[in-house]
């Protein structure tokens, strides 16, 4: 589908293209299922159809039959949501307040209980007869204590089940969608679209890119074993409530022991306790439904494949819904076999709570965005002293339209870690290619740096080869977050963008035979199993987000970052920087962008 930018964009406009913060150019949508007509559904003020008609009528987007049934879909989902939201909302105060009932009654059961073990210090029922108290009191001798207080704790949860009823049961969740197909088909700015439309609409919602969300899993995994380990030294204070009751020292201390083993019952595993953490704190705020649109789902190793099937699989138990994004099929994105029976769980529940759309276009439509002969250039080549000059005097037009210092700064990353930013200016920031990818940095650094920047500078960008491979990928990797953060990039390079990624003399960035070695070599041992290598239940594991990359994924990689490049030139891609970028919104509000010995706080012109 063609995108034709006006260039004298009005506020309202603008506004509207906001909507659509970031995501693959448009594109036609064979359907694996017939949708109704779009002409005949009705569409939702500020929904996805609204939105997707505006832009074509404005002459931005070329009508496509396709992309306006799925705009419809996604619609129809919008409508539901607003709908089950306040079923969710209903249900959630039913639950709470089933909760606190039993728990209440819990504790009267529990405190019984103590009061007749105070009585003789034995377990004493009066409606039974002196034969059967007899009987019972010999063969409590014989149970292991273990054993004796698993069934006081299923005899209590039974009474619990009499005394408060059943669980209220949650509404059923609609259908997700799963959007899957070729480089620049249009499945991001589809997902991004419906997004945008949700905000006001569902209270617990979260955006994801793939590296962001294994990034946020070891986070929370971190914290969970934290917590669980300053649990364990704080247990006397969890059972504070104890400490008052009118009982003897040995009575108190059976009812610590009942409480620490109802505390163990409940624990969850340590990936549902991270869903149940992934998109909102749930303790402080149950009500409500949740959404998750998911950018580029993968299965690049063993502990993507884990992480992912628990905590998809938990949060769409529990009635999350989802729309995804990936270039493959969910039947195809495990063709390795990793962990076949985890990601088979994964794939049923992925059949029975999402709607699979290919987006079967194999034409990539970012190319297709035109440009005018005033576009301002971003992407300078080849490397030498005219380019060179004109890539300097932009850095030096836009540092000096913002009125700050050019300062060394340090801007925090995640896991207690930072980096250093060589050169930083109200939002905008300056590195060479060795800086950025030369290093042992990643995705998490990236994330920082695509947060705190609306605008990133980076110079000397060489010829991909494999001699410099984990270079090039880190690279796809940067693309990957500034695109995904909506960032400006300017760039000086030694070749044009459709060239970048060719090779050079010293021989092909991608070689199918090299790479077949490669992984044979490197991915043996990431590919056993996480259990028993404890990277799921031991504590973190740093090769989780090692990529190892099948040929055909890895080409995808370098195509989407071509692809991804190319429209981050275009002026509909650089009009929505200043409407959705965290930094550039907060310049505009006048409120300064706090960094580490940033000492500028002066708004910067886009």
């Amino acid at each position: 589908m063609l995108l034709r930018l006006r260039v004298g964009v009005t506020r309202r406009s603008a506004a509207l293209l906001a909507a659509v913060p970031r995501g693959d150019a448009p594109a036609a949508l064979p359907l694996p299922r017939r949708l109704h007509d779009a002409a005949d559904h009705r569409p939702k003020p500020g929904g996805p159809l609204t939105l997707y008609r505006d832009l074509v009528s404005q002459g931005k987007l070329r009508h496509d039959v396709y992309q306006e049934n799925v705009a419809s879909e996604l619609d129809s989902l919008l409508g539901r949501l607003e709908r089950y939201e306040m079923e969710m909302e209903d249900y959630h105060t039913k639950l709470s307040m089933w909760d606190n009932t039993r728990e209440k009654e819990r504790r009267r059961l529990l405190l019984e209980e103590a009061e007749d073990k105070q009585h003789d210090g034995v377990w004493i029922d009066e409606k039974r007869g002196f034969l059967d108290k007899l009987i019972s009191r010999k063969r409590r001798a014989n149970i292991e204590p273990g054993v004796g207080r698993w069934v006081s704790y299923l005899n209590r949860e039974r009474k619990l089940d009499n005394l408060v009823g059943q669980k209220p049961v949650a509404p059923v969740a609609p259908k997700g969608l799963y959007l899957y197909g070729n480089v620049g088909s249009g499945k991001t700015m589809l997902m991004d679209m419906f997004y945008g439309a949700t905000e006001g609409v569902i209270k617990h919602r979260r955006r994801f890119h793939f590296h962001e969300a294994m990034l946020e899993i070891h986070d929370h995994m971190h914290d969970v074993w934290k917590r669980r380990d300053d649990g364990k030294s704080m247990e006397s204070s969890a059972f504070s409530w104890i400490s008052g009751l009118p009982f003897d020292a040995k009575i108190k201390e059976w009812l610590i022991g009942e409480e620490k083993y109802k505390q163990d019952k409940h624990q969850k595993h340590i990936l549902l306790a991270v869903a149940d953490k992934f998109l909102v704190d749930r303790q402080a705020n149950k009500c409500g439904a949740s959404i998750l649109c998911f950018d580029e789902i993968q299965t690049i190793d063993v502990f993507a494949i884990v992480a992912l099937s628990g905590i998809l699989s938990r949060l769409l138990s529990t009635g999350t819904v989802l729309v995804a994004t990936s270039n493959k099929a969910p039947e195809d994105l495990n063709q390795d076999g990793m962990q076949r029976e985890i990601f088979l769980e994964l794939l049923s529940k992925l059949d029975e709570t999402c709607n699979k759309i290919l987006v079967g276009t194999e034409t990539d439509y970012r190319r297709l965005i035109p440009t005018d002969g005033s576009t301002q250039i971003h992407y300078y080549w080849p490397t030498n002293p005219d380019t060179r000059s004109m890539f300097e005097a932009m850095w030096h037009d836009i540092t000096n339209q913002t009125g700050g210092n050019i300062t060394a700064v340090t801007i925090p990353v995640m896991f207690g870690r930072s980096i250093e930013i060589p050169q930083s200016c109200s939002g905008v920031a300056r590195f060479d290619f060795e800086y950025l990818c030369g290093r042992p940095v990643g995705a998490a650094d990236y994330i920082a740096i695509a947060r705190n920047y609306h605008t990133i500078f980076i110079s000397d960008l060489p010829a991909m080869s494999m001699k410099i491979r984990d270079k090039a990928r880190r690279f796809i990797t940067l693309i990957d977050e500034m695109y995904n953060h909506h960032c400006r990039l300017i760039c000086l390079a030694t070749l044009p963008i459709d060239n970048l990624f060719q090779g050079t003399e010293e021989g092909p960035l991608f070689d199918l035979e090299s790479f077949q070695f490669e992984t044979e070599a490197e991915g043996s041992k990431l590919r056993r199993d996480v259990s028993a290598e404890g990277n799921v239940g031991a504590g973190p594991s740093t090769r989780g987000l090692v990529s190892m990359l099948s040929g055909q994924e890895e080409m995808f990689a370098f195509r989407r970052a071509i692809s991804r490049l190319i429209e981050m030139q275009t002026p509909l891609y650089l009009e929505r920087v200043k409407h959705v970028h965290s930094s550039a919104l907060q310049q505009q509000q006048g409120t300064p962008v706090l960094t580490k010995q940033s000492t500028v706080s002066q708004s910067a012109p886009l």
